[in-house]
């Protein structure tokens, strides 16, 4: 079943994000003269054909759904059969230089659009988002440094040397502002409010390295989600967790003395202890808004390899579940527009440096993902509900739009780097040396595809 819903939910996400790529290039294609001779969804045999009687163009959907094209009247792609001379100047190669640029830059376009359109739906409509409440950090971190600890709701975020402060309404919101200064190495102002009123934190950003920023950084800066309730939602026989009494539906309050509300903190901080005592506080018996018994309970965690690192960790041998407080976020029409282009704006610009910095060796090519990927998440999103199938849907149409503006020949950006040559220089970059680029972008894509499924069977096989 949960197949189905992958393939079902990547299908949908595919058609709509080519239609939209597409109808980007024959929407400005029409509006510029310009007659396109068939639209299709999809590539080799034709599965379903119809030709419009007002435009004489062919719609079609063929066999092969990964991907489409519209093709337009051109003199260089006419074989033997001339174009009769009252529709030459309807051919795209006839055009001046700035309407071939339009047309091709329609479809990323129409990509980054879509995606505006969708984060505006996804906040017009509300969203219910983890609170942006962090957890006690763990010692040494930035956040720790800054004098978090832990219980605080951050509700604003200033640059260092601003006046204005910006609104943090969620932990996703959160996550964003700080993803923005981590690239610039800023010195950012956390405005946090606890039960003794609202106070500022410094957290300085400027040491933090490539690599911090592409790890999880906002676990790397201290920052986990908090103010919930982390409790046990399973035992396994024979660990040490059964022997040391806990049981299901307990709430883990403390560890060695230290509140404790994440998961993550808990995990790392049981890892670390591996065949040492660590004391838990833990709520048992609790009712309906009633708090339970506070007990005491000593856990010696299991001392077990590592198979990433082949270090020696703890493990208690507990399911944990983490039950953190959330907020429902609602923005008006207009907001979530501008929202919505702000959003769309930083993930463009985050894709552009995370591709740059892949090239120059700073980022891991892990980071890239293929069909499998997609596919995967495309169903993970849509099991969770429209808001996160919209916002995934979104994403993926900016990284389309990102993808196909780069300036590799086969893609958009590589005709359209073509045409700026010939707009500076007023003269059209020869065939031979398109083929040239042509030959070398091909290459481009297939390597790039090729680390795509490899990075896919990795996760796969966990290998």
């Amino acid at each position: 079943m949960n197949l189905l819903i992958e393939l079902l939910a990547f299908a949908v996400a595919i058609g709509v994000l080519v239609v939209v790529h597409e109808y980007g290039h024959y929407s400005v294609a029409r509006l510029c003269g310009v007659k396109v001779l068939r639209f299709s969804i999809g590539f080799g045999r034709p599965l379903f054909q119809w030709v419009s009687p007002k435009t004489g163009t062919e719609w079609t959907i063929a066999a092969l759904p990964l991907g489409g094209y519209v093709k337009m009247l051109d003199e260089r792609e006419t074989g033997t059969e001339p174009i009769p001379a009252d529709a030459l100047p309807h051919a795209f190669n006839r055009q001046p230089v700035w309407r071939r640029f339009a047309i091709v830059a329609a479809g990323p376009v129409a990509n980054f659009l879509l995606a505006i359109v969708l984060f505006a739906l996804v906040f017009a409509t509300g969203v219910t988002e983890p609170a942006a409440v962090i957890a006690a950090p763990a010692p040494n971190t930035p956040a720790a440094v800054a004098g978090f600890d832990g219980g605080e709701t951050i509700v604003a975020v200033r640059a260092g040397e601003a006046s204005e402060s910006e609104p943090v309404r969620s932990w996703s919101d959160l996550r964003w502002k700080l993803l923005g200064a981590a690239f610039d190495h800023k010195r950012v102002v956390l405005s946090a409010k606890d039960a003794h009123g609202t106070s500022d934190f410094q957290l300085d950003l400027r040491g933090l390295t490539e690599k911090d920023v592409d790890d999880d950084f906002m676990s790397h800066l201290g920052f986990e989600p908090g103010g919930g309730k982390l409790t046990v939602a399973g035992v396994q026989p024979g660990s040490a967790a059964q022997k040391a009494g806990l049981v299901t539906g307990d709430r883990l309050r403390a560890v060695d003395g230290t509140p404790t509300d994440n998961a993550t903190a808990f995990i790392a901080y049981v890892k670390s202890h591996a065949g040492k005592p660590v004391m838990l506080q833990v709520e048992r018996g609790g009712q309906a808004g009633q708090a339970g018994k506070l007990e005491d309970v000593s856990v010696v965690p299991q001392s077990q390899r590592d198979e990433t690192t082949g270090q020696q960790i703890g493990r208690i041998g507990a399911e944990l579940a983490t039950q953190v407080p959330s907020i429902d976020v609602h923005y008006g029409p207009v907001e979530s527009l501008q929202l919505g282009a702000h959003r769309t704006w930083d993930l463009a610009v985050y894709s552009v440096r995370m591709f740059g910095r892949m090239i120059i060796g700073e980022a891991s090519l892990k980071n890239l993902s293929g069909p499998v990927t997609i596919a995967d998440y495309a169903g993970k999103s849509a099991r969770l509900g429209p808001s996160a199938f919209l916002s995934f849907l979104a994403l993926v149409s900016i990284s389309l739009g990102v993808l196909n503006l780069l300036p590799i020949p086969v893609l958009d950006g590589g005709h359209l780097l073509y045409y700026l040559v010939e707009a500076v220089t007023g003269k059209v970059v020869s065939d031979r040396w398109q083929l040239v680029f042509q030959r070398a972008g091909l290459a481009c894509i297939v390597a790039l595809s090729a680390i795509a499924l490899f990075n896919d069977l990795a996760r796969l096989i966990h290998f």
